[in-house]
């Protein structure tokens, strides 16, 4: 009697293991791949450009009008996953980013980029809260380290993903504008199949309605660490949104380099070489990653800025090479302290605020970028562009050094 008990108990161990494992697993391709589709139109945008006669303004805004979308969900469905559960959440991203997918597939103008961008936005917003907390649920025992670490190094992943297969389509197919938006259509159409059986390992709590009202989750305790990574995160987003937004343009315009496959390269440096940066220091000290980072996100961009005053192109890439280890380190150093001090009822609502404020990082300064382009010029508004990073780094900087005598706990984490 006693071993069939013994047995039954094992065998449910088991099964919650596996059910685990195929939640994590999905869990992170699926945020990789919405966030592949949010990165795939970039390397088409000089294609929009050419086809419809578009002004560089209208550029930035089909890459940062995302953030309509994304602010509005955050700040009233941010924190929803925490109340009806992951998978609702998890599937509605899904099924939004596959409607902008297809808008993208058809689209014949500006405007319907500019729609599907919006839906993107709202994708991505359902996607970061929903993944980004069933990703910490699903976790192994003693893995909270390592899910902290993924939801800081699966987006930029993501977007080294959408840029590459993009920059592939638009150099090698005949037909780019459709063709890749068609093969990541069929991906999310799978992810979301599969999302479909997600276990939910959370019971539902009271008060979904009243989490719609706009608002942002930031407990009191998480309030003094994220405040203190605030501006290494938001320089961190700044530079990534830089090439995501602009990259392209800039490859072909300053460097002189048409093929769309160099200009992808140029934006995964940024982007790859974060999410590798971001895996890596998993297990290094928190704080002293983002003081490192901090440093490279000043480097990378001055960098950047000579790359463009002397029109080397290897100085580019290894300007966004440690601007990357910079982002990669920025963000994922960040995120790692804000979730050590966040609940765990909380977790989907405090990764919406931190996902809000990175976003509009990546979004609005690529887009008061493309407005000045057009007065001041691309090379002006790059090197401003550059040195805004730098400013932001520096503030990071000192904020990071000043509060180098305190520490923070490692419960959820798991440090050893």
């Amino acid at each position: 009697m006693a071993h069939a008990t013994t047995e039954a108990v094992s065998s449910r161990a088991q099964g919650t293991r596996a059910r685990h494992a195929y939640g994590f697993v999905v869990s992170a391709v699926t945020l990789v791949v919405l966030m592949a589709a949010v990165a795939a139109p970039s390397p088409v945008y000089p294609l929009y450009q050419e086809r419809w006669s578009l002004g560089p303004g209208v550029l930035s805004l089909m890459f940062a009008i995302y953030v309509v979308g994304l602010l509005t969900v955050l700040i009233t469905a941010g924190s929803l996953s925490d109340h009806v559960g992951r998978r609702p959440v998890i599937l509605s991203a899904v099924a939004l980013s596959l409607v902008a997918l297809v808008i993208l597939a058809l689209a014949h103008g500006a405007g319907a980029v500019l729609v599907a961008r919006v839906v993107q936005g709202a994708a991505v917003a359902f996607g970061v809260a929903g993944l980004g907390a069933a990703l910490l649920d699903f976790a192994p025992p003693r893995g909270g380290r390592f899910a902290a670490t993924l939801n800081g190094a699966l987006p930029p992943a993501g977007l080294t993903l959408g840029t590459l297969l993009g920059s592939v389509f638009v150099q090698f197919e005949p037909n780019p504008t459709r063709l890749v938006f068609m093969v990541l259509s069929v991906a999310v159409v799978l992810l979301g199949a599969m999302a479909f059986f997600l276990p939910e390992v959370r019971p539902r709590r009271r008060g979904a309605l009243a989490s719609l009202r706009p608002t942002f989750s930031l407990p009191t305790q998480v309030r003094p660490v994220f405040f203190a990574v605030l501006g290494c995160m938001l320089a961190s987003w700044a530079l990534a949104g830089l090439y995501l937004g602009m990259g392209a343009t800039l490859i072909r315009s300053i460097f002189d380099a048409p093929q769309a496959v160099v200009g992808g390269l140029a934006i995964a440096c940024v982007t790859g070489v974060g999410a590798l940066t971001g895996i890596a220091g998993q297990r290094l000290d928190a704080r002293k990653m983002m003081i490192a980072s901090a440093v490279a996100l000043v480097i990378g961009p001055v960098l950047i800025v000579a790359a463009v005053q002397t029109g080397q192109l290897w100085l580019t890439f290894l300007g966004n090479v440690i601007g990357g280890i910079g982002f990669g380190g920025g963000f994922q150093g960040g995120l790692r302290l804000i979730l050590d001090e966040t609940p765990e009822n909380d977790r989907a609502g405090v990764l919406s605020t931190v996902y809000l404020i990175s976003y509009l990082a990546f979004g609005v300064p690529c887009l008061l970028a493309g407005l000045l382009t057009s007065v001041l010029g691309l090379r002006v508004v790059v090197i401003g562009y550059s040195l805004f990073v730098c400013a932001l780094s520096i503030i990071a900087l000192a904020l990071q050094l000043a509060r180098r005598g305190t520490r923070t706990r490692d419960s959820f984490l798991g440090a050893e």
